[in-house]
């Protein structure tokens, strides 16, 4: 495929999207940055992401009522749950709900960017990735 991998990130945390998207860039991914689930969840009935990287615990919706409609509206989109709460058992149900993998904070983004070349080689993207052995951002 040569298109470029289209990102979905969604944190409360406006740092967390600063920090990522050139992370992301990098890889050569197209991504969409939101604070207020509202509207990324308004961008995703509108639109199909390849991959939707979303915290768990924010106010209003949280990550597994985007994870759930995600799930149901693109069944292809892979679903990347991060979270400063990193308990097992909400690991298991985002897992359980169809979740591709979860990332407990703080993490470097490096960790995110392999996590998103995985999801992005399951969707048939070939992506040229060397880790960066620090925080790379």
């Amino acid at each position: 495929m040569s298109e470029a991998v289209e990102v979905l990130l969604l944190d409360d945390e406006p740092i967390v999207g600063r920090r990522l998207k050139p992370a992301l860039a990098k890889l050569g991914c197209q991504v969409e940055v939101y604070e207020d689930p509202k509207e990324a969840m308004q961008r995703l009935q509108e639109k199909q992401f390849h991959i939707v990287v979303t915290d768990i615990r924010m106010e209003d919706i949280d990550g597994m009522q985007v994870l759930e409609f995600v799930r149901q509206r693109w069944p292809e989109t892979k679903v990347i749950m991060i979270t400063g709460y990193a308990m097992m058992d909400l690991a298991r149900e985002a897992m359980d709900k169809g979740a591709f993998d979860f990332i407990a904070k703080p993490f470097k983004p490096d960790d995110l960017r392999r996590v998103i070349v995985m999801a992005a080689r399951h969707l048939g993207f070939e992506i040229d990735y060397q880790p960066a052995g620090d925080d790379g951002a």
